[in-house]
Protein backbone atom coordinates (compact mmCIF):
# COMPACT_ATOMS: atom_id res chain seq x y z
CA UNK A 1 0.00 0.00 0.00
CA UNK A 2 1.47 3.66 -0.99
CA UNK A 3 0.42 6.62 -0.67
CA UNK A 4 0.11 6.98 -4.02
CA UNK A 5 -2.45 4.82 -4.52
CA UNK A 6 -4.47 6.26 -1.45
CA UNK A 7 -4.34 9.42 -3.08
CA UNK A 8 -5.79 8.20 -6.24
CA UNK A 9 -7.89 6.01 -4.28
CA UNK A 10 -9.86 9.25 -2.60
CA UNK A 11 -9.61 11.31 -5.76
CA UNK A 12 -11.85 8.95 -7.32
CA UNK A 13 -14.06 8.74 -4.72
CA UNK A 14 -13.88 12.47 -4.55
CA UNK A 15 -15.36 12.88 -8.23
CA UNK A 16 -17.10 9.86 -8.88
CA UNK A 17 -15.07 8.37 -11.84
CA UNK A 18 -11.86 7.31 -12.80
CA UNK A 19 -11.38 9.62 -16.12
CA UNK A 20 -12.20 12.75 -14.13
CA UNK A 21 -9.37 11.64 -11.60
CA UNK A 22 -7.09 10.56 -13.87
CA UNK A 23 -7.21 14.25 -15.66
CA UNK A 24 -7.09 15.88 -12.44
CA UNK A 25 -3.82 13.80 -11.77
CA UNK A 26 -2.28 14.30 -15.12
CA UNK A 27 -1.90 10.80 -15.33
CA UNK A 28 -3.30 7.73 -17.81
CA UNK A 29 -6.80 6.45 -16.79
CA UNK A 30 -5.32 2.91 -16.99
CA UNK A 31 -2.83 4.03 -14.56
CA UNK A 32 -5.80 5.26 -12.01
CA UNK A 33 -7.57 1.80 -12.39
CA UNK A 34 -4.12 0.06 -12.18
CA UNK A 35 -3.78 1.41 -9.00
CA UNK A 36 -7.06 1.31 -7.80
CA UNK A 37 -6.95 -2.60 -8.49
CA UNK A 38 -3.76 -3.04 -6.68
CA UNK A 39 -4.93 -1.73 -3.97
CA UNK A 40 -8.42 -3.90 -3.51
CA UNK A 41 -6.05 -7.10 -4.22
CA UNK A 42 -3.29 -5.96 -1.32
CA UNK A 43 -7.02 -5.41 1.19
CA UNK A 44 -9.05 -8.33 -0.20
CA UNK A 45 -12.24 -5.91 -0.49
CA UNK A 46 -13.39 -4.41 -3.25
CA UNK A 47 -13.29 -0.54 -2.56
CA UNK A 48 -15.62 0.59 -5.46
CA UNK A 49 -18.29 -0.41 -7.78
CA UNK A 50 -18.00 0.32 -11.49
CA UNK A 51 -20.57 1.51 -13.55
CA UNK A 52 -21.32 2.22 -17.04
CA UNK A 53 -20.23 6.05 -16.60
CA UNK A 54 -19.72 6.25 -12.83
CA UNK A 55 -18.12 4.55 -9.78
CA UNK A 56 -19.86 4.51 -6.35
CA UNK A 57 -18.23 3.44 -2.94
CA UNK A 58 -18.60 0.10 -1.93
CA UNK A 59 -20.13 -0.22 2.14
CA UNK A 60 -16.32 -0.84 3.28
CA UNK A 61 -14.79 1.69 0.70
CA UNK A 62 -16.92 4.55 2.65
CA UNK A 63 -15.22 3.00 5.93
CA UNK A 64 -11.45 2.90 4.42
CA UNK A 65 -11.89 6.32 2.62
CA UNK A 66 -12.20 7.87 5.71
CA UNK A 67 -8.90 6.17 7.43
CA UNK A 68 -7.04 6.82 3.78
CA UNK A 69 -7.85 10.39 4.33
CA UNK A 70 -6.85 10.52 7.79
CA UNK A 71 -3.58 8.95 6.88
CA UNK A 72 -3.15 11.28 3.59
CA UNK A 73 -3.84 14.36 6.29
CA UNK A 74 -1.03 12.81 8.88
CA UNK A 75 1.51 12.42 5.79
CA UNK A 76 0.75 16.10 5.01
CA UNK A 77 1.57 16.99 8.05
CA UNK A 78 4.95 15.05 8.54
CA UNK A 79 5.87 16.82 5.07
CA UNK A 80 4.66 20.35 6.22
CA UNK A 81 6.62 19.83 9.62
CA UNK A 82 9.39 18.62 7.40
CA UNK A 83 9.22 21.99 5.27
CA UNK A 84 8.53 24.40 8.30
CA UNK A 85 12.30 23.10 9.64
CA UNK A 86 13.19 24.39 6.03
CA UNK A 87 11.21 27.54 6.83
CA UNK A 88 7.62 26.26 4.78
CA UNK A 89 9.32 26.57 1.75
CA UNK A 90 6.65 24.06 0.54
CA UNK A 91 3.51 22.20 1.98
CA UNK A 92 -0.19 22.50 0.70
CA UNK A 93 -3.18 24.11 2.36
CA UNK A 94 -6.96 23.40 1.90
CA UNK A 95 -9.69 25.97 3.08
CA UNK A 96 -13.70 25.52 3.16
CA UNK A 97 -15.30 28.84 2.77
CA UNK A 98 -18.97 29.69 3.22
CA UNK A 99 -20.52 32.79 1.92
CA UNK A 100 -19.77 36.56 1.49
CA UNK A 101 -18.96 36.67 4.96
CA UNK A 102 -15.92 34.51 4.54
CA UNK A 103 -15.03 34.37 1.14
CA UNK A 104 -15.31 38.10 0.24
CA UNK A 105 -15.19 39.76 3.89
CA UNK A 106 -12.75 37.53 5.47
CA UNK A 107 -10.97 35.34 3.31
CA UNK A 108 -9.09 37.65 0.86
CA UNK A 109 -7.65 39.65 3.38
CA UNK A 110 -5.95 36.76 4.95
CA UNK A 111 -4.80 35.11 1.79
CA UNK A 112 -2.65 38.67 0.74
CA UNK A 113 -0.80 38.27 4.03
CA UNK A 114 -0.17 34.73 4.21
CA UNK A 115 0.62 34.90 0.57
CA UNK A 116 3.50 37.11 1.62
CA UNK A 117 4.97 35.41 4.56
CA UNK A 118 4.52 31.64 3.36
CA UNK A 119 4.74 31.98 -0.64
CA UNK A 120 5.88 28.77 -1.17
CA UNK A 121 2.66 26.72 0.29
CA UNK A 122 0.21 25.89 -2.67
CA UNK A 123 -3.44 26.81 -1.54
CA UNK A 124 -6.93 25.27 -2.31
CA UNK A 125 -9.73 26.66 -1.71
CA UNK A 126 -13.37 25.33 -1.99
CA UNK A 127 -16.76 26.74 -1.39
CA UNK A 128 -19.61 25.90 -0.40
CA UNK A 129 -22.59 25.75 2.08
CA UNK A 130 -21.81 26.00 5.96
CA UNK A 131 -22.94 22.32 6.49
CA UNK A 132 -20.97 21.13 3.38
CA UNK A 133 -17.49 22.94 4.67
CA UNK A 134 -18.50 21.06 8.10
CA UNK A 135 -18.78 18.14 5.84
CA UNK A 136 -15.60 18.34 4.24
CA UNK A 137 -13.73 19.26 7.68
CA UNK A 138 -15.33 15.23 8.92
CA UNK A 139 -14.22 13.92 5.77
CA UNK A 140 -10.92 15.77 6.12
CA UNK A 141 -11.62 17.16 2.29
CA UNK A 142 -10.18 20.45 3.62
CA UNK A 143 -7.26 21.12 6.48
CA UNK A 144 -9.53 24.23 7.56
CA UNK A 145 -12.52 25.94 7.39
CA UNK A 146 -14.79 28.98 8.21
CA UNK A 147 -17.98 28.05 10.20
CA UNK A 148 -20.60 29.62 12.09
CA UNK A 149 -19.42 29.20 15.71
CA UNK A 150 -20.11 26.84 18.13
CA UNK A 151 -19.06 23.82 16.71
CA UNK A 152 -18.14 21.79 19.52
CA UNK A 153 -16.78 18.25 17.43
CA UNK A 154 -14.31 20.35 16.40
CA UNK A 155 -10.85 22.88 17.53
CA UNK A 156 -12.28 26.56 16.75
CA UNK A 157 -11.43 30.26 17.19
CA UNK A 158 -13.78 32.54 16.78
CA UNK A 159 -12.70 35.51 14.30
CA UNK A 160 -16.08 38.36 14.12
CA UNK A 161 -19.24 38.57 15.53
CA UNK A 162 -21.79 40.35 13.57
CA UNK A 163 -25.91 40.57 14.06
CA UNK A 164 -28.57 38.56 12.35
CA UNK A 165 -31.13 41.17 10.32
CA UNK A 166 -34.37 40.59 8.98
CA UNK A 167 -33.98 42.10 5.15
CA UNK A 168 -37.41 43.21 3.84
CA UNK A 169 -38.80 45.20 0.55
CA UNK A 170 -38.44 48.98 1.18
CA UNK A 171 -42.71 48.85 0.93
CA UNK A 172 -43.10 46.17 3.10
CA UNK A 173 -45.61 47.48 6.18
CA UNK A 174 -42.72 46.20 8.64
CA UNK A 175 -40.19 48.26 6.65
CA UNK A 176 -41.04 51.04 8.81
CA UNK A 177 -39.93 49.46 12.31
CA UNK A 178 -37.44 49.67 14.48
CA UNK A 179 -36.77 46.16 14.90
CA UNK A 180 -39.00 42.80 14.04
CA UNK A 181 -39.63 39.40 15.64
CA UNK A 182 -39.47 35.99 13.99
CA UNK A 183 -43.41 35.25 13.98
CA UNK A 184 -43.71 38.87 11.98
CA UNK A 185 -41.57 36.67 9.34
CA UNK A 186 -43.59 33.88 9.37
CA UNK A 187 -46.69 35.28 7.08
CA UNK A 188 -44.92 36.59 3.98
CA UNK A 189 -43.14 33.88 1.88
CA UNK A 190 -39.36 33.28 3.11
CA UNK A 191 -36.18 33.04 1.05
CA UNK A 192 -33.74 30.41 2.55
CA UNK A 193 -30.40 31.91 1.36
CA UNK A 194 -28.44 28.12 1.02
CA UNK A 195 -25.03 29.60 0.83
CA UNK A 196 -24.89 31.31 3.93
CA UNK A 197 -25.53 30.80 7.42
CA UNK A 198 -29.14 28.49 6.47
CA UNK A 199 -28.35 25.73 9.33
CA UNK A 200 -27.95 29.19 12.20
CA UNK A 201 -31.63 30.82 10.56
CA UNK A 202 -33.54 27.36 10.63
CA UNK A 203 -32.30 26.69 14.25
CA UNK A 204 -33.37 29.81 15.40
CA UNK A 205 -37.09 29.36 13.50
CA UNK A 206 -37.06 25.89 15.35
CA UNK A 207 -36.14 27.26 18.87
CA UNK A 208 -38.97 29.69 18.68
CA UNK A 209 -41.31 27.04 17.56
CA UNK A 210 -41.92 28.82 14.51
CA UNK A 211 -42.01 27.52 10.86
CA UNK A 212 -41.24 30.30 7.96
CA UNK A 213 -43.52 29.95 4.76
CA UNK A 214 -40.50 29.15 2.71
CA UNK A 215 -40.90 29.79 -0.81
CA UNK A 216 -37.61 30.17 -2.29
CA UNK A 217 -34.28 28.20 -1.54
CA UNK A 218 -31.51 30.29 -3.12
CA UNK A 219 -27.78 29.09 -3.77
CA UNK A 220 -26.52 32.62 -3.93
CA UNK A 221 -27.26 35.66 -1.98
CA UNK A 222 -27.25 38.08 -5.05
CA UNK A 223 -30.40 36.40 -5.93
CA UNK A 224 -31.86 36.24 -2.56
CA UNK A 225 -30.87 40.10 -2.57
CA UNK A 226 -33.01 40.14 -6.14
CA UNK A 227 -35.88 38.29 -5.21
CA UNK A 228 -36.40 40.61 -1.93
CA UNK A 229 -36.18 43.46 -3.85
CA UNK A 230 -38.37 42.48 -6.21
CA UNK A 231 -41.12 42.05 -3.16
CA UNK A 232 -41.42 38.54 -3.56
CA UNK A 233 -40.56 37.54 -0.23
CA UNK A 234 -38.34 38.68 2.99
CA UNK A 235 -35.41 37.08 4.69
CA UNK A 236 -33.30 36.55 7.58
CA UNK A 237 -29.35 36.72 7.33
CA UNK A 238 -26.18 37.51 8.63
CA UNK A 239 -26.14 41.27 8.09
CA UNK A 240 -21.38 40.59 7.54
CA UNK A 241 -22.74 38.92 4.42
CA UNK A 242 -24.45 41.94 3.13
CA UNK A 243 -22.85 44.48 0.48
CA UNK A 244 -21.69 47.30 2.30
CA UNK A 245 -24.72 49.73 1.13
CA UNK A 246 -27.93 47.72 0.76
CA UNK A 247 -29.67 49.32 -2.63
CA UNK A 248 -33.15 51.43 -2.47
CA UNK A 249 -34.97 48.22 -2.86
CA UNK A 250 -34.00 46.96 0.61
CA UNK A 251 -34.42 47.44 4.03
CA UNK A 252 -32.27 45.67 7.15
CA UNK A 253 -34.01 45.42 10.21
CA UNK A 254 -32.67 43.97 13.48
CA UNK A 255 -34.36 40.87 15.05
CA UNK A 256 -35.75 41.37 18.74
CA UNK A 257 -34.67 40.39 20.61
CA UNK A 258 -30.96 40.77 19.19
CA UNK A 259 -29.48 37.35 17.60
CA UNK A 260 -25.79 37.36 17.76
CA UNK A 261 -23.57 35.38 14.81
CA UNK A 262 -19.85 34.18 15.36
CA UNK A 263 -18.06 33.23 12.61
CA UNK A 264 -14.65 31.64 13.22
CA UNK A 265 -12.04 28.88 12.24
CA UNK A 266 -12.23 24.71 12.73
CA UNK A 267 -9.73 21.88 12.32
CA UNK A 268 -10.88 18.15 13.03
CA UNK A 269 -7.77 18.65 15.65
CA UNK A 270 -5.64 21.11 16.06
CA UNK A 271 -3.03 18.64 17.79
CA UNK A 272 -2.53 16.86 14.33
CA UNK A 273 -3.04 20.41 12.16
CA UNK A 274 -0.17 20.69 9.76
CA UNK A 275 2.27 24.21 10.41
CA UNK A 276 0.69 25.52 6.93
CA UNK A 277 -2.48 25.00 8.49
CA UNK A 278 -1.57 26.67 12.03
CA UNK A 279 0.30 29.57 10.51
CA UNK A 280 -2.91 30.11 8.64
CA UNK A 281 -5.37 30.26 11.97
CA UNK A 282 -2.15 32.19 14.22
CA UNK A 283 -2.72 34.55 11.35
CA UNK A 284 -6.77 35.40 10.96
CA UNK A 285 -6.31 35.51 14.56
CA UNK A 286 -3.72 38.48 14.21
CA UNK A 287 -5.65 40.16 11.59
CA UNK A 288 -9.11 39.77 13.45
CA UNK A 289 -7.73 41.69 16.34
CA UNK A 290 -6.84 44.77 14.64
Amino acid sequence: MTLTQLEIFSLVAELSGFTAAAHRLGISQSAVSHAIKSLEQELGVELLRRHQSTVELSDIGQQLLLRARAMLGLANTLRQEAADARGMKRGTLRIGSFGPTSSIKLLPDILRHYRAEHPGIEIHIDEGPDRQVIQWLEERRIDVGFVVLPQERFDTVALIEDQMVALLPADHPLATRNSVSLSELCDDPFVLTEAGSSEMVSRLFNAARLTPNIRYRRSQLLSTLDTVGRGDGLTVVAEGSLPEHVDYRHVKKPLSPPVARQVGLAVLDRRQASPATLAFIKLAERLSDR
